[in-house]
Parts: structure tokens; C-alpha cells; sequence
């Protein structure tokens, strides 16, 4: 089977604690994979791990046929893996437009032509435009400094930023944490937008917005995976529902 991503018993320890213990997660192309999990359970240090932050212990990572085990961070966006962070990482102090703009250019490798200003570059003005228009972000907010927006549209540049790279797994890590209610409804209708486009593996509380998005579901709990299945699966599994989900979701 051809696979977007693929971690083989991925461990790694801190002493006598096993933050992630032989974690297999598979993520098929195009689908949304969410991992859910109470707090403690290994799931920030396992996308740290995906995403080359720390260094695994033992195990390995296959992007698509290629394996990407003791590639960098930046040669894994490369490959192809994208993250987004559970802190906004976005430069506030710049405007919206110079985010994307950066981003692209980042990505797509510069003209070294540095006395011509980024405006321009119409390859690069409209490939900036086409990413704000992906994710919903109003034309009226595109010259606003990018610290001043409201934290749901934040997340949707940060949101924006990640799909710079034109990933083809995108590793999103808590996009709806400090949201209000309507802000989650837009980021979730935006993350569905993109289903069958990029693979995404979703590490998410909000169990509304899981069920909602997931085409599968896996359930790390002490540093293991006790649990992979579509979300009516999921919902049925006894072993998940007193590990983690109880009456969340009845």
C-alpha cells in the first residue's frame, strides 16, 4: 500500500520515562489522521519527533518510498513534511502580505536579485495571494501587521505559512488551542477544505473538530498506541473509552 507517512516504532526515552514507546502510525495519502490523547500521553514529543525537533531513540520515518530518519528539520520541509506549532509562529511585526510573501520565497529559492523589491516579483506576489485566498484570509487584513489579527486568523497565516512549503504531509499540532467557538468552526471548515489535497496528521483536544475531520483516528496513551480506526471505531472501542474518551463523546 502506498503510504504518505509512516513511523516504525518510534521510541524515545528521558531517563527511565518513555515519552513515545515503538510508536507505528501510518498516514495514507490525502487523508486527515488525527491522534488524540490525554495530556502526558506523548503526543507533542511524537510530533517532535516526526518532524525532526528531537531525535528518535530507535525507529524510523518513511515519507512517501523515501526514509527520512536522520534528516534535519529543514531537509525534512524539504522532502516535504510541513508543520504548524501549538504556539503561533508567525512574524508579527510584519504585515500579512510580507508573511506569505517571505514563505514563498523561502520555498521557492530567491532570484538573488536584491535591489527589486518583493512587490515586483508577480510570480511571487500572486503565488502569495493564491495561499492567503487557500486559507480564507481576507484581502482587507493583508496589509495589517500580522501581530495585530485576531488569534483565529493567526492560526489561519500560520495555517497558510505551512502550506508555503507545498507539503504533502502537513503535521498540524493543536491548531484550535485558545480558540472560541466560531474561530474552531472556521479552522475546521478550512482544514476540510483541504482534504484529498495534503495529508495531514491532526493532534487535537477538541474532540467536535476531530470527529468531525478524521478519516481515521489513533489513540496514544502512556507513549503507545492503543487504538487506529475510522472514528465510529474509535468511538466503539471500550479500551479507548475508559483510557481516555469516557462519556466525551457518547
Amino acid at each position: 500500500m502506498t503510504v504518505a507517512l509512516h513511523a516504525h516504532q518510534l521510541t524515545k526515552r528521558y531517563g527511565a520515562l518513555v515519552a513515545c514507546d515503538q510508536v507505528s502510525l501510518t498516514v495514507l495519502p490525502g487523508e486527515i489522521h488525527a491522534l488524540i490523547g490525554p495530556n502526558g500521553a506523548g503526543k507533542s514529543t511524537l510530533i517532535h519527533l516526526l518532524s525532526g525537533t528531537i531525535a528518535a531513540d530507535a525507529g524510523n520515518l518513511q515519507l512517501g518510498d523515501r526514509d527520512v530518519t536522520r534528516l534535519s528539520p529543514h531537509a525534512r520541509v524539504a522532502a516535504g513534511l510541513s508543520r504548524s506549532y501549538q504556539i503561533t509562529n508567525i512574524f508579527k511585526q510584519l504585515s500579512v502580505f510580507d508573511n506569505l510573501m517571505l514563505a514563498v520565497q523561502a520555498h521557492a529559492g530567491s532570484s538573488f536579485e536584491f535591489w527589486r523589491p518583493r512587490e515586483s516579483d508577480r510570480a511571487l506576489h500572486e503565488a502569495a495571494a493564491t495561499l492567503a485566498a487557500q486559507c480564507a484570509i481576507d484581502q482587507l487584513l493583508w496589509r495589517q501587521p500580522a501581530g495585530a489579527l485576531p488569534h483565529g486568523e493567526q492560526r489561519k497565516l500560520e495555517f497558510a505559512l505551512a502550506l508555503a512549503a507545498q507539503p504533502s504531509v502537513l503535521l498540524l499540532d493543536e491548531p484550535m488551542a485558545g480558540m472560541g467557538p466560531d474561530e474552531t468552526l472556521r479552522l475546521t471548515e478550512l482544514i476540510g477544505s483541504l482534504r484529498g489535497r495534503v495529508s495531514m496528521l491532526l493532534v487535537e483536544h477538541d474532540m467536535q473538530a476531530v470527529f468531525r475531520l478524521a478519516d481515521r483516528i489513533s489513540v496514544l496513551v502512556y507513549g503507545s498506541v492503543i487504538a487506529t480506526g475510522t472514528p465510529a471505531e474509535i468511538r466503539a472501542n471500550a479500551a479507548v473509552r475508559q483510557a481516555y474518551l469516557g462519556e466525551e463523546t457518547a
